[in-house]
């Protein structure tokens, strides 16, 4: 389960990728925003991470104009680990080596097929496990020690 949101900046995005997840058919939920009309980045992103960080769903998109402030919101919540991508090897490498479960891209950077490329790589890699596991191990235990 793929759980999306945007804010007003990402909106537009958002509403293609949704509609590349419906072509695939691939479940997801919508936290929204549900229009170009303003509203603050950290409500949106704070629904998505807490539906990562609760596993109610397996992997989150966020969407806002450069994607670094809603990477910052969801990477304050336990299990949430957030990648900006803003290309097709940042996404894979991303879930190969950090095993990322949410990423974040930047509307105002991209094209539509840009970022439905992303998507694609990102759903379609898996973690590598190996020498990589060893440090998402870590980043697990320094979030065991500071987020009390």
């Amino acid at each position: 389960m793929i759980v999306i949101g945007a804010d007003h900046g990402g909106y537009k995005l958002k509403e293609e990728i949704k509609k590349y997840l419906d072509e695939k058919e691939i479940k997801y939920e919508d936290k929204g925003c549900m229009s170009e009309e303003s509203v603050d980045y950290p409500n949106i992103a704070k629904e998505v991470a807490e539906d990562i960080s609760n596993k109610k769903a397996d992997i989150g998109i966020l969407i806002c104009r450069s994607g670094i402030g809603m990477s910052i919101v969801a990477n304050k919540f336990k299990g949430v680990r957030c990648a900006v991508c803003y290309n097709e090897q940042i996404a894979k490498f991303a879930r190969m080596h950090n095993n990322a479960n949410m990423m974040a891209l930047g509307a105002d950077y991209m094209s539509v097929n840009d970022a439905i490329c992303i998507v694609r790589q990102f759903l379609a890699a898996e973690f590598e496990g190996g020498r990589h596991e060893a440090r998402v191990n870590l980043i697990a235990e320094i979030e065991k020690e500071n987020m009390k």
